[in-house]
């Protein structure tokens, strides 16, 4: 068997691993059944299909055949990457605060147009209307979703300005 796209097989096995860490992770919790969904019921099968579409994903990289190298498989983009995890972990920092610096907790609507902007500079075009536009309709549709209809108990505003 020879690779015949590094790129899939690398993604492929990517997938793989890391469904298949969620999938075990998720044995961990109460699994329950599918009348009776446990906690660790979602992860689990979400973890398998994932581990289950990469090694799909593996196995069509490969070919019975010698067709060469395939393609190469090229650097690693640093900025994107660090731009989309820095903006998940401002986003996590802003929503809960952080209590040891004295950081108070910023809300739900901050800390999505926080994450947005971050997360736009990975691009290659910045535009600070499209991203302030995106932030303003993912505010808007989160705060629909989870406070309005889910009725969850998020801090929506910044401590300072609703007391």
């Amino acid at each position: 068997m020879q690779i015949k796209s590094k790129k899939n097989f690398v993604s492929g096995l990517m997938f793989a691993c890391v469904g298949a860490a969620f999938s075990l992770g998720a044995t961990t919790y109460n699994v329950g059944s599918a009348a009776r969904m446990g906690p660790g019921y979602f992860p689990l099968i979400v973890g398998a299909l994932l581990a289950l579409l990469g090694t799909v994903v593996v196995l069509g990289s490969l070919t019975p055949k010698r067709t060469g190298d395939g393609e190469p498989i090229g650097k690693i983009a640093w900025k994107p990457l660090g731009f989309i995890i820095g903006a998940n972990v401002l986003f996590g920092i802003l929503l809960a605060g952080l209590r040891s610096v004295g950081l108070p907790a910023m809300g739900l609507i901050f800390a999505i147009y926080a994450l947005v902007v971050v997360a736009c500079m990975a691009g290659a075009n910045f535009s600070m209307k499209l991203a302030l536009i995106l932030a303003t309709v993912l505010a808007i549709g989160s705060y629909l979703t989870f406070i309005v209809g889910l009725k969850l108990q998020f801090q929506v505003w910044p401590t300072f300005i609703v007391g």
